[in-house]
C-alpha cells in the first residue's frame, strides 16, 4: 500500500497538519490520479471540526479534486494514464439500488461512501480526501475533466458547481424561466453562472449593496437587497424558482412570497427552515425542497455543459500550508468566492514529529 503525503486534522480542535496516509493498491476497476488541485469547500470546516457530528480521525478533507491519471487497473476501460480527471463528493454506493439505477449514487438507499471522513464499503477502513497528493478511485466514481478550461478553477465545479446545477436541471430551468438566486458566496456565483448560461433571467437575493456590481458581472441581470421591505413587496410573485444557497437558518417566507403561482424554493443548505407557513403555500401552490449534489452521470454533463459555456469558479489559488488560515477566513466570508489548494505546494513535506 503506497504512502502519500497529506495534511489532516487529528480531532476537531486541532489545526490541520502534514501526515502521511496510506491508499489502497489497485484493484482491477481502480483509478490512480495524482491530485494537482483540490478545493477547498465549507463542508471542509464543518466536518473538520466535528459540527456535522462526530468526526472520524486522523480527517484528510478535500471533495473537489483534479489531477492526472497515474495508473489504472487491467479492467480500467474509460481512462489510461495521463488522462485529466476529477472526483467529487463520492466514491462509492451500493450501485444496486433503485436510485442507483437511475443514476442518482447522492441519494443510495443503501449509504454513499463520501471522499473523506466515511469508511469504504468493503474493508471498512476510513476514507482520505484530496489534500493530499494522490488518491485512488474506482473508475465508475471518475470523471472525465475537459481539457479546454482551467484546470484549477474546475475543482470547485466537483461541488459547489454540481450542487447548483443538479437542482436548475431537476426543475428544467432555461429560456423563460425567472430565477432567483439567494446569498453571493462559493454557491451562489456558481448559481448565477449557470443559471444565466441556462437562459434563465437571473436576480440575485443579497443583503449587501456592495455585492450587487459582482452579481451583474458573474451573468445575473437584477440585483434585490432582500433586507429592504419595499424592494421585496415589489418583486412579490416574480418568480418560477428561488435557489437557497444561504447556509444558516434564516425565514423563508419573504423568499416565499417573491414566488409566482406553482413557484419552487429549493434549499441545499442542512439548516431548519423558518417561516414556511401553509398559507404561504396553498395560496400560490407553491413548493419547498432540497436538492444534495448530483450523480455521476449529471456530474459529468454538468462539467461538458461548463465547458461548452467556458464556465469556471472564482478562485483563490493557496498553497497547502496555509489551509488553516484560509478556514479562518472563509468563516468570515473573506474570499471570492472559493480557495483552490495548489497541491504541488505540498512536495515531498513529511509528517509532523
Amino acid at each position: 500500500m503506497p504512502t502519500v503525503n497529506a495534511y489532516a486534522a487529528q480531532d476537531a480542535t486541532t489545526p490541520l497538519a502534514p501526515f502521511q496516509i496510506e491508499r489502497r493498491d489497485l484493484r482491477p476497476n481502480d483509478v490512480q490520479i495524482e491530485i494537482l488541485f483540490s478545493g477547498v469547500c465549507h463542508s471542509d470546516i464543518h466536518q473538520a471540526r466535528s459540527e456535522w457530528g462526530p468526526g472520524l480521525y486522523p480527517m484528510v478533507p478535500g471533495h473537489e479534486i483534479v489531477g492526472r491519471v497515474t495508473a489504472v487497473g487491467g479492467q480500467v476501460q474509460g481512462f489510461k494514464p495521463g488522462d485529466l480527471a476529477g472526483v467529487g463528493v463520492l466514491i462509492d454506493s451500493c450501485q444496486d439500488c433503485p436510485s442507483c439505477a437511475e443514476g442518482l449514487e447522492q441519494y443510495c438507499e443503501n449509504g454513499h461512501t463520501t471522499t473523506y471522513n466515511s469508511r469504504e464499503r468493503d474493508s471498512g477502513n476510513l476514507t482520505f480526501g484530496g489534500y493530499s497528493s494522490s488518491i485512488v478511485v474506482r473508475e465508475e466514481f471518475v470523471l472525465r475533466v475537459p481539457e479546454s478550461l482551467d484546470l484549477k478553477a474546475v475543482a470547485p465545479l466537483l461541488c459547489a458547481g454540481i450542487t447548483m446545477y443538479s437542482p436548475l436541471r431537476h426543475w428544467k430551468i432555461g429560456p423563460g424561466h425567472r430565477v432567483a438566486i439567494v446569498g453571493l458566496g462559493g454557491l451562489g456565483h456558481m448559481g448565477i453562472k449557470l443559471a444565466a448560461a441556462l437562459g434563465a433571467e437571473v436576480t440575485l437575493f443579497t443583503t449587501s449593496q456592495s455585492k450587487a456590481a459582482d452579481a451583474m458581472r458573474l451573468g445575473a441581470h437584477h440585483v434585490i437587497i432582500s433586507s429592504d421591505p419595499a424592494a421585496m413587496k415589489a418583486a412579490r410573485t416574480s418568480f418560477d424558482f428561488i435557489l437557497s444557497t444561504v447556509p444558516t437558518s434564516h425565514d423563508l417566507a419573504p423568499y416565499l412570497r417573491t414566488l409566482k403561482l406553482g413557484g419552487q424554493l429549493v434549499i441545499v443548505g442542512a439548516i431548519d427552515p423558518v417561516g414556511v407557513h401553509g398559507g404561504l403555500l396553498i395560496s400560490h401552490r407553491r413548493s419547498v425542497s432540497g436538492s444534495n449534489i448530483g450523480g455521476l452521470t449529471e456530474t459529468q454533463e454538468m462539467l461538458d455543459f461548463c465547458a461548452e459555456h467556458g464556465i469556471v469558479a472564482d478562485i483563490e489559488l493557496i498553497d497547502m500550508q496555509d489551509i488553516n488560515a484560509a478556514y479562518e477566513r472563509m468563516v468570515r466570508n473573506d474570499v471570492k468566492y472559493r480557495f483552490v489548494i495548489d497541491m504541488a505546494s505540498l512536495g515531498g513535506e513529511a509528517a509532523a514529529d
